[in-house]
């Protein structure tokens, strides 16, 4: 196997707005992201992916930029940045920028010209403009965000296109100009010394050239725009130009949110020659929902769904080359919420054992802020509460659909976005230490029970047995096995337990992972272990057989065997 840096990377990834406010405006910023270093380096991370702080209007928290070149104010200043980026390299610790060029801004000057000057534009093909049908607009399609995806141009008959909400308009990729502006831009920024990109909503830069109706799939009349936006023949044209361009002149790292490819297009993603480093698969994050953009249509899943579509992603990235290994991110909810069902089930065995089955799967891990403390989803009481556009689309669609209010508030509450967006709980005082006035979202009021500094002098908090996750993966024995090493499931038949061997030449560890609140016996093969990681402080091992503890994680190297 060619071995890369980033293979060995442990990833934290950062919502600026919820870490931590420097100054008290109620609004997390890039200074209190440097001053939390420490706690960072401590954890064991090595690097940073920090979502959008470039300027902004927020209308969708960052992911709507209106310069590229600019920091949004309310994060700090570019002074800010090149200072944490020093003192990040100073502790270990690489720093990532998400990466949105996909849309921008309503309220970006290319954007803002061609309101002014219309066909006059120079920037009129910079984004997508269609006339109207009959006074409809051109297509059928549902925005991500709901809604259709065109949105009218006063005082003409066309309409620009938009994938999210309202104020991103969609770039025009086909404009070889528009992809030129963006490729100096990325350069500018691996130039300053960033260590790479997440790169989001990447598949959606190309569209069916066609722009015809679909039959609807939904009682507003429109379907879904995925359909004619994601993932479409041609994308391989601008991708292969993007990493040409910009990636692969830099020894840089490249995460793509690349929802909606198949399977056997994944070696064209991450292969030896793909366009990014390493890809997400959201198919095991999205079980609980029928459509990851309908979350009305509630699926009911057992512990052996969650395990096919683990393994099988598994499988498929073996075979093409490198995945992103994740529980939540900024988009999902909280997991120890959504993959333990029962509330008194919620606990450190099932926090420390869900984070332990993700981390040692074959891939590059990430931890979302809050995760390593075991912060859960809330609960809020009207619609009023909620920030997440997203979120505020799904309730009226639910509504639309034929659910009552009270059903409509359950399923947002249950997926919302800003169940991951609350302030981080830095302590048990008020606000949680986050900030010493009212934060800018509502926050989950268990931080007075769950917080980084009460479990920092716990030896036995789910933040502490987060470091020896990570401390295991990074540098014991079985480091090398547990990074580069291949995976190969078993148990796969079994309705509660997630158990994987890694292999590596002669080396072997086994790890299981019981998903029950009853104990569970499994046969072992070898008779000879050192335990490397389990949750559970007394031993459940005898020469051929293991019985594991409700909830338990079990991380086992073999010792003296033949494994040739």
């Amino acid at each position: 196997m060619n071995k890369k840096w980033w293979q060995k990377e442990v990833i934290y990834q950062i919502y600026p707005k919820s870490f931590y406010d420097s100054n008290n405006d109620g609004i997390g910023d890039i200074k209190g992201i440097t001053q939390k270093l420490d706690y960072l380096q401590s954890l064991g991370i090595t690097m940073v992916w920090i979502c959008p702080i470039y300027q902004s209007p927020m209308d969708d928290n960052g992911y709507d930029i209106s310069d590229y070149y600019q920091l949004n104010p309310e994060f700090g200043e570019m002074k800010d940045l090149d200072e944490l980026i020093k003192k990040a390299k100073e502790k270990g610790i690489k720093i990532v920028l998400d990466l949105v060029i996909n849309h921008t801004s309503d309220e970006h000057p290319w954007f803002q010209d061609l309101l002014e000057n219309g066909e006059n534009s120079k920037y009129k093909d910079y984004y997508i403009l269609k006339s109207g049908k009959d006074g409809q607009p051109p297509t059928n399609w549902r925005s991500v965000f709901g809604g259709s995806v065109w949105e009218p141009l006063k005082g003409t008959d066309q309409y620009y296109f938009h994938s999210f909400g309202i104020k991103q308009p969609d770039l025009n990729w086909e404009n070889k100009e528009v992809r030129k502006e963006l490729y100096k831009m990325v350069n500018y920024w691996l130039d300053k010394g960033i260590a790479g990109f997440r790169v989001d909503a990447i598949t959606f830069i190309k569209k069916d050239q066609n722009y015809d109706n679909l039959p609807a799939d939904g009682v507003d009349g429109l379907v879904k725009c995925t359909k004619k936006t994601r993932n479409q023949p041609g994308i391989e044209t601008f991708l292969h130009e993007l990493n040409d361009e910009t990636f692969s002149k830099y020894n840089c790292v490249t995460i793509g949110e690349a929802p909606g490819v198949p399977y056997e297009q994944y070696g064209d993603y991450i292969g030896e020659n793909g366009y990014f480093s390493m890809i997400f698969d959201f198919r095991y994050a999205d079980l609980d929902v029928a459509s990851g953009s309908e979350w009305f249509r509630r699926v009911d899943w057992d512990v052996l769904d969650l395990k096919k579509l683990i393994f099988t992603s598994q499988k498929e990235i073996q075979k093409a080359g490198w995945g992103a290994n994740f529980l939540e991110n900024h988009d999902q909810n909280r997991s120890i919420s959504k993959y333990i069902k029962e509330e008194e089930n919620r606990n450190f065995y099932s926090a420390t054992m869900l984070g332990a089955m993700f981390f040692y799967l074959r891939g590059t891990p990430f931890i979302y802020q809050g995760q390593e403390i075991g912060m859960t989803n809330f609960e809020r009481k009207s619609i009023e509460e909620f920030d997440d556009i997203s979120s505020i689309d799904q309730y009226y669609r639910s509504i639309n659909e034929g659910f009552s209010e009270e059903e409509a508030l359950h399923f947002i509450n249950l997926r919302s976005r800003d169940n991951s967006r609350t302030p981080f709980h830095w302590n048990g005082e008020n606000f949680g230490g986050f900030s010493e006035v009212t934060p800018w979202l509502g926050m989950n009021e268990n931080y007075k029970t769950i917080n980084a500094s009460q479990q920092e002098q716990d030896p036995d908090s789910i933040l502490n047995f987060y470091k020896k996750i990570i401390e295991v993966r990074q540098t014991s024995e079985a480091s090398e096995c547990l990074i580069y090493g291949e995976i190969e499931p078993l148990l796969e038949d079994h309705p509660t337990i997630i158990a994987y061997k890694r292999k590596l030449n002669d080396e072997e560890v086994v790890c299981y992972f019981n998903f029950s609140s009853e104990s569970q016996k499994v046969e072992l093969d070898h008779n000879k272990y050192d335990v490397l990681l389990n949750n559970y402080k007394e031993e459940t091992i005898s020469e051929q057989e293991c019985v594991l503890k409700p909830y338990q994680a079990l991380v086992l190297q073999v010792k003296g065997a033949d494994l040739s």
